[in-house]
């Protein structure tokens, strides 16, 4: 099974515990020996997940929307992207220089169609920007992709 993940940076500290227990159970719901993951690896649900599916067992690939994309990421999360993108797999890239909302689409693009089901953490709510979880869940749609989506009780994303 190849799962793919999008959702929403930034959460509170509460909606955090809440989402990386729902990816949790999520990723456990798959065969470890079956199970690869694709993401982004961006700070927030993308490594959480990334991280589960390693913590159990699965592969990793990584999607890399842009050349300049690590730094556009906050300094405090480049370790764990660095090491979660030595964990990979596989890495695959859009050929892209400049880290914009375009470029993190095609990433979305890109890792949509790699995979069987994409899990989504999205409160449901239209996206903000360009790119954003609601565009991703919706291209993946249009595509026949399943969009499974996590949003825990209690959750909220401001």
């Amino acid at each position: 099974m190849r799962l793919g993940i999008t959702g929403h940076r930034g959460l509170p500290e509460q909606s955090e515990k809440l989402v990386r227990a729902a990816l949790q159970r999520e990723v456990q719901r798959h065969r470890p020996d079956d199970l690869v993951g694709v993401s982004c690896i961006a700070d927030g649900p993308d490594s959480w997940f990334a991280q589960a599916v390693l913590d159990h067992g699965g592969r990793i690939e990584v999607v890399i929307p842009a050349s300049s994309y690590r730094e556009g990421l906050p300094a405090w999360h480049h370790a764990t992207y660095d090491e979660l993108l030595q964990r990979a797999a596989e890495v695959h890239r859009t050929g892209l220089d400049e880290s914009t909302s375009e470029a993190h689409m095609a990433g979305s693009e890109i890792l949509v169609g790699l995979v069987d089901e994409l899990v989504a953490v999205w409160d449901g709510q239209p996206a903000r920007g360009y790119g954003g979880t609601a565009d991703v869940v919706a291209y993946a749609e249009r595509n026949g992709v399943t969009a499974r989506v996590l949003w825990p009780e209690g959750a909220t994303r401001d």
